[in-house]
């Protein structure tokens, strides 16, 4: 350390944020820099950065507001930092976050190194049949609303690198910059779309719900993703309590619950009986609900209360496939359109395909269809023959399945 350079990062480690934000990809910031501009003069860039953070010169440039649109409507706001300060963020996010890990509870899943999504859906489906309630719960506008005074307070327990929380204090109250070039300064919340937000929102929801539940209940099992959550009860009246108190809890942190997504579900299954107004919910891209499964031991079937891919996610798969426009694309091959679609196909499978499998059928169907379609287009044999399409689609299936990863799996399913 010196005068000029009173905190000591190691230039290997700002190298390393930025192979990580160049793995990220992403779209330009307020500066319109692309990450193949930034590369184009890469020494410098980096250097420029590691000099002013070792310097305590470096300050954010605004974060560039996009709108996304919500699968349930309208928008969400995201705040995309550029290039450069992706990298930035990067550097602290990566000192910052073991310390955090070793204190973060394990039922806390989301943006978190080595633990997913389908980790939360498994650990969710098992408690779902030892408890018969489940309070289901969201967090209005999280990122947006987080408290910084209470932040602080957090971070202070768990970040000592002088540094670390001098950026962060100024990535907080980087204004956000509008399409026409307006700035909004920020008094609270941290961006959604910034890399260190994660890391933040987390640190905020461990001690505002996984800590407090934890010592005032711990005898409900629950599962946090981000701002989605679950708590398992025994009664509907336990449940009832349990959200009044979540409630004055969340108004506390200066946080809501969402009104139209938090709600009380009984998980009914063959030996859970009454009628209940709620008996589903979905969380993470499935839908928890009673369906008939085979007992492979007993070679039985019963009702159980278990997970499968959401009518939500069937449509935006579906979506995708029209998007891409296959049917129309006659100057593809077959093997092409099996290298352009079968990652998205893999991927589809390996997340939706993990519990209940089966209900994965509408979207292999409906892109089986579409290979119809743009067989009758393609070949002029076909044209006008739908039926002699899907035959031919069907025998190519068996005698080629590796074409189509849901044709190796088995699960070709129908043509027609």
């Amino acid at each position: 350390m010196s005068a000029t350079k009173p905190f000591a990062i190691d230039k290997w480690l700002v190298y390393e944020a930025y192979q990580a934000v160049k793995a990220n990809a992403g779209s330009a910031g307020v500066d319109k820099e692309s990450i193949g501009d930034f590369e184009k003069d890469l020494k410098g860039n980096l250097y420029k950065i590691w000099n002013r953070m070792s310097s305590g010169s470096y300050f954010p440039p605004p974060v560039k507001a996009v709108a996304i649109p919500k699968k349930n409507g309208g928008e969400r706001i995201l705040g995309v930092p550029t290039v450069a300060d992706r990298v930035a963020q990067t550097v602290v996010k990566r000192v910052i976050e073991p310390g955090m890990e070793a204190k973060f509870l394990p039922d806390s899943y989301g943006y978190r190194p080595g633990r997913s999504a389908l980790d939360a859906v498994g650990v969710t489906r098992e408690r779902c049949w030892k408890y018969s309630w489940v309070l289901e719960f969201d967090i209005k506008g999280l990122f947006d609303n987080i408290d910084h005074a209470l932040l602080e307070k957090a971070l202070e327990k768990h970040v000592e690198c002088e540094w670390a929380m001098l950026y962060i204090r100024r990535w907080l109250t980087a204004p956000l910059q509008q399409a026409d070039g307006t700035r909004v300064e920020r008094t609270r919340g941290t961006p959604q779309g910034g890399v260190v937000s994660p890391v933040l929102a987390n640190l905020f929801l461990h001690y505002t719900f996984d800590v407090w539940m934890t010592k005032h209940y711990p005898d409900n099992p629950w599962c946090r993703y981000a701002d989605d959550g679950l708590v398992h009860c025994r009664t509907e009246q336990e449940a009832q309590a349990l959200m009044a108190a979540l409630d004055a809890r969340f108004a506390q942190c200066a946080l809501q619950m969402h009104p139209d997504k938090t709600k009380i579900v009984y998980c009914k299954d063959g030996s859970r009986k009454g009628r209940y107004p709620v008996t589903q919910f979905d969380f993470l891209g499935y839908t928890f609900r009673p369906r008939v499964v085979k007992n492979s031991k007993r070679n039985s079937l019963f009702v159980s209360f278990t997970p499968a891919v959401s009518n939500k996610a069937l449509t935006a798969m579906r979506a995708t496939t029209r998007k891409l426009s296959y049917r129309n694309r006659t100057e593809l091959s077959l093997a092409d359109i099996s290298r352009l679609h079968n990652p998205i196909l893999r991927g589809w499978l390996a997340y939706y395909g993990r519990f209940y499998r089966s209900a994965m059928y509408p979207v292999f169907r409906h892109f089986n269809k579409t290979l119809v379609a743009w067989a009758m287009r393609k070949y002029r044999r076909l044209k006008g023959h739908k039926i002699r399409a899907s035959r031919f689609l069907e025998q190519l299936s068996e005698k080629k399945p590796y074409l189509f990863v849901h044709w190796q799996k088995g699960m070709a399913g129908a043509f027609a």
